[in-house]
């Protein structure tokens, strides 16, 4: 407390020295040390002394010298006003964080009181985003706290501040880059007082995408956390949620949603939700199975083609957003994704009175919709815009058209249009209170409705009368005066005028007052006209502090409308993300998957649809029929198959097939339908894949290191519900190595794990392990010659393949002739090598126990014996030793 007041004294003396707005703007500026201010100067955001020479650096802006504060000159640089919410994108996305600082109050400095008062309204940072023009339409923006607690336990909270839901699960140290990584929030929360090595974890799992921000280590409080929750939740308790035991987490919201209200200068009164996350809910989906599978990135970072992008035929952002969870967190119970599929199943046909199908009549009142979910959240946070609310308000209407069509229909779609009926009166608010088409911000005016206020229809009748009075009084002046040209006009700066060319100032009457002098002319007022533009400039200010008046009142009728629009906004996403999912499986021709409680993965027809569609667009077909086709292939696999070891050429469908079958569990899991013929699918854990690498050098790992790391993961984590792809594993080291590696790992997988395991090598000496291994096939992708050219069939046939093709495939390459030929002679050679050796090596015997040798007393003698130290005379006394003991050995 003495330290802080010594701070405090020490700041003011050195504001002192200061001019009045610049102590004005240190005294802001110290109480957000680490964040860019931006300084609302007139039509301008400007930034000073380093703010603004970071803020060169980072959008290219200029840097300028103004004046002098204290002795030095005043470093500054500016955005416009207008123009800000672009550089607050860039900024966002390299991680930083704004404080928008706004002018709340009138100039007092002709009165020597001072700057005109100023203060931060909000903080922009990357996770708690919530203006639509700094937001990705089909992705969140999402805030994480993690708390290091006691016992091995990490707490983790996070959020959308445009959702209002707060999440909670807690973990272990061993599994917080798992979950840091799942989350994907951009920024991430923790104590300033949490160890090095918990932070040096963190950070790690966080990586380059994620801003990271220390809070203090008293705002991780367990009672303040749990008590913040059940006042969101207006509940006594939190065991209906599950979460009453989850302390750590606990501690993690505090700090989250303390820092979700700093950034946005007021209370989350829109957090009325709270879910629990545990581990075993979901299906596991490791960082490097979304990466392989390309779910929602490609392997070169883009955004498409990926299967969320081949999913994704949305209307709105929010059912785009909601999809997509469904697809990154499918949960290990089967109930939500039969209930889905029950669904998809209903829309799917005909809609009532009418040829197509219901999902093709409810996409038809979807269109256009706004993003309810963001609005409604920018509503309760008094930070929405007067368009915003007339796009909500169209939006209600359609809602009220969507509802019929679905009830009584299924439950599940029965639910959801009870939830889709707008508040009582809050679709008639918003239309009467607002114009058709409002200004972009309420300090333009023009956004409260004619009609709605009696008071702002006169101030505004004296504004629409101005142009008739001004009319009105050039055409007196001009008969007056006997000026031709004389013009009665207005602008911001000087006001309203009279102007007069140079050549008539000879008639101009002597009631006219000079106001301005051009060069061709002058500007008067009359007594009339100054009367009038009292009149009108007063109107005109107080119809635009009346419309801001009204507009906050609006805002105040709202708020007890929120709840009820956030559960209609869940149920538009819902309805939205079903639709889609229903329009893909009639276009792609997909079939509804079954779920069995015993163990199976059967697909019958089974189709990568990425692929697929490219094969579709490349081909110019619409269908999957034709030359040039995805050729579909089946996959059994069970109690008694657990295992294929898949053989084949490059380049002829392996990797292919063994991710088509990952997605077709995946898109099962999550409730879609799935490319296939048909499908049935047991119990499903997790889903594992090590399918290519590339070499870390940032963090100095090779493609062999990070290969293992992925293999040891899988090994230690997959159970018997686990769907494991190992594709082509040891091949980054020597060949015995590589072979001997890759046998191991199959043992394990088949004797240990017994998980449902796709094995795709290189190695043919592996085919030899399903025969001494009975859960375990050969299967091969077929491939044919054609004189010295390949031609690859893309089918599974069952057996081993019966060669590599490497040279062909090198020859498709563009590997040149000498090559291919030198090539073939020494595989030629290699062969007959290997023909003619009668060695054979068991790879999947057992491991032999290590044969005990007996120690020699030659031996025992000669580790004790340090010839460095001996000196001459007892070297020689050590070889006499020597001789005796050989003696001793022969006899």
């Amino acid at each position: 407390m003495h330290i802080e007041k010594i701070q405090s004294t020490q700041q003011e003396k050195e504001a002192e020295k200061h001019t009045p707005m610049m102590a004005q703007y240190l005294g802001l500026k110290a109480d957000y040390p680490d964040t860019l201010l931006f300084y609302r100067m007139g039509d301008f955001y400007e930034l000073f002394y380093e703010d603004a020479e970071k803020a060169v650096r980072l959008l290219n802006i200029t840097l300028t010298q103004r004046g002098q504060s204290a002795g030095q000159p005043v470093v500054m640089a500016g955005v416009p006003f207008h123009s800000v919410d672009t550089y607050l994108a860039r900024l966002i996305k390299l991680g930083e964080s704004v404080a928008i600082c706004e002018q709340v109050g009138e100039a007092d400095g002709a009165a020597g009181k001072g700057p005109m008062e100023r203060k931060v309204v909000r903080v922009v940072t990357p996770g708690t985003l919530t203006d639509l023009e700094l937001m990705a339409d089909k992705a969140e923006s999402l805030l994480l706290a993690v708390h290091q607690g006691p016992r091995h336990t990490c707490g983790l909270a996070w959020m959308s501040v445009t959702q209002g839901e707060v999440m909670l699960a807690e973990c272990t140290p061993d599994e917080l880059g798992d979950w840091v990584q799942r989350v994907g929030a951009g920024e991430l929360l923790f104590s300033a007082g949490a160890t090095p090595a918990f932070e040096a974890r963190l950070r790690g799992a966080a990586g380059s995408s994620a801003s990271i921000s220390l809070r203090p280590d008293w705002q991780f409080d367990t009672g303040l956390g749990q008590r913040t929750l059940l006042s969101h939740l207006n509940a006594a308790s939190l065991a209906a949620w599950g979460a009453q035991d989850l302390a750590q987490a606990h501690a993690a919201a505090a700090a989250l949603l303390a820092y979700a209200e700093h950034t946005q200068g007021r209370a989350l009164t829109h957090i009325h939700s709270l879910q629990v996350q545990r581990a075993g809910d979901l299906i596991d989906l490791p960082p490097s199975t979304r990466r392989n599978l390309e779910l929602t990135q490609t392997l070169r970072g883009e955004e498409s083609p990926t299967l969320f992008s081949l999913l994704d035929t949305c209307m709105t952002g929010m059912g785009s957003r909601l999809l997509k969870s469904w697809l990154l967190q499918p949960q290990r119970d089967r109930s939500p994704a039969q209930q889905r599929l029950n669904a998809i199943a209903v829309l799917r046909m005909s809609a009532p009175g009418a040829a197509t199908g219901l999902w093709q009549t409810l996409r038809e009142q979807l269109k256009g919709s706004t993003d309810v979910e963001r609005i409604t959240a920018r509503m309760a946070l008094r930070q929405v815009r007067p368009r915003e609310l007339v796009g909500l308000q169209k939006t209600l209407q359609k809602t009220e058209l969507l509802a019929p069509f679905l009830y009584g229909l299924e439950a599940y779609l029965t639910h959801i249009s009870g939830q889709l009926i707008p508040p009582s009166g809050c679709s008639e608010l918003l239309a009467a209170a607002l114009a058709p088409e409002p200004a972009a911000l309420v300090r333009d005016g023009g956004v409260i409705a004619s009609g709605f206020d009696a008071e702002l229809d006169e101030l505004r009748a004296i504004q629409t009368n101005c142009d008739s009075f001004l009319l009105e009084l050039e055409t007196r002046e001009k008969l007056r005066t006997g000026i031709a040209n004389l013009r009665v006009q207005y602008n911001r700066v000087h006001g309203f005028f009279i102007e007069v060319s140079q050549g008539q100032l000879d008639k101009v009457p002597d009631d006219y007052r000079r106001r301005q002098t051009l060069k061709n002319a002058e500007r008067f007022i009359t007594p009339e006209l100054k009367a009038f533009e009292d009149k009108a400039l007063s109107a005109a200010e107080r119809a635009l502090a009346r419309e801001k008046y009204l507009y906050e009142q609006l805002l105040d009728a709202l708020q007890p409308h929120v709840a009820a629009l956030t559960r209609l906004a869940r149920a538009l996403a819902t309805l939205d993300a079903l639709c889609a999912l229903a329009e893909r499986s009639l276009t792609l021709d997909w079939c509804a998957p079954q779920f069995a409680k015993e163990p199976c993965l059967d697909i019958v027809q089974g189709r990568h649809p990425v692929v697929q569609a490219r094969l579709a667009e490349t081909n110019g077909m619409g269908s999957a029929s034709g030359a040039g086709a995805f050729i579909a292939n089946d996959t059994h696999l069970g109690p008694r198959q657990r295992m294929q070891i898949i053989t084949g050429p490059n380049m002829g469908g392996k990797s292919t097939y063994m991710r088509q079958i990952a997605v077709i569990t995946l898109l099962a899991g999550m409730g879609s339908y799935v490319p296939a013929s048909a499908c049935r699918l047991g119990p499903i854990d997790a889903i594992h894949t090590r399918i290519g690498a590339a070499d870390d050098l940032a963090n100095a790992q090779s493609t062999f290191m990070l290969e293992m790391l992925e293999a040891a993961q899988i090994l230690n984590a997959a159970t018997p519900n686990s769907l494991v792809l190992m594709d082509e594993i040891g091949r980054g080291t020597s060949t015995f190595d590589g072979l001997a590696l890759a046998s191991a790992i199959a043992t394990q997988l088949h004797d240990k794990t017994q998980a449902y395991t796709l094995f795709a090598t290189h190695y043919f000496e592996l085919t030899e392990f399903p025969a001494t291994h009975h859960g375990a096939i050969n299967v091969h992708v077929s491939a044919a010659e054609s004189g010295r050219d390949i031609v690859f069939l893309h089918e599974i046939q069952p057996g081993p393949a019966s060669k590599s093709y490497g040279i062909q495939v090198a020859r498709l390459a563009g590997m040149p002739a000498a090559v291919l030929n030198h090539a073939r002679h020494t595989l030629q050679a290699l062969e007959t090598q290997a023909s003619q050796s009668q060695a054979q090596v068991d790879l999947f015997a057992a491991p032999v126990a290590t044969e005990v040798i007996a120690v020699s007393p030659i031996d025992t003698w000669a580790r004790a014996l340090n010839p460095d130290e001996l000196s001459p005379r007892e070297a020689l006394e050590a070889l006499y030793q020597l001789k005796q003991l050989c003696q001793a050995c022969r006899t």
